[in-house]
């Protein structure tokens, strides 16, 4: 997936969840702004997630093929095995489905 901010600003995440990899269970986050014009690559096999630094920001997605729901998972954003800084400076407001992710340890991973 290729991802760009085209207003505004996120901190963008992506883990690891391929169990043959080195890195699995690893999450790197980086900061993207419209006014950069940085892209963002998410090869398969890593769950992706961000959160919005300023009001309107806006994202466009490049993916690898057709949006199917039912493949669709959800980690716990704040799972602390996983203990991703999000920058924040207060609680985030989240989706139902966000409120509903489960802990890494229990997710489906990659092969």
């Amino acid at each position: 997936k290729l991802l760009r901010v085209i207003a505004g600003s996120v901190f963008d995440v992506a883990v690891d969840m391929r169990r043959s990899s080195a890195a699995f269970g690893q999450w790197t986050g980086v900061e993207l702004r419209a006014r950069d014009h940085r892209i963002l690559w998410i090869p398969p096999g890593f769950a992706h997630g961000f959160v919005s630094l300023e009001e309107g920001s806006e994202l466009v997605y490049k993916c690898t093929d057709y949006y199917a729901p039912e493949h669709e998972r959800t980690l716990l954003w704040n799972d602390p095995d996983l203990a991703i800084a999000w920058p924040l400076k207060s609680a985030p407001t989240l989706s139902e489905k966000d409120m509903a992710g489960i802990p890494f340890a229990r997710a489906e991973a990659f092969p």
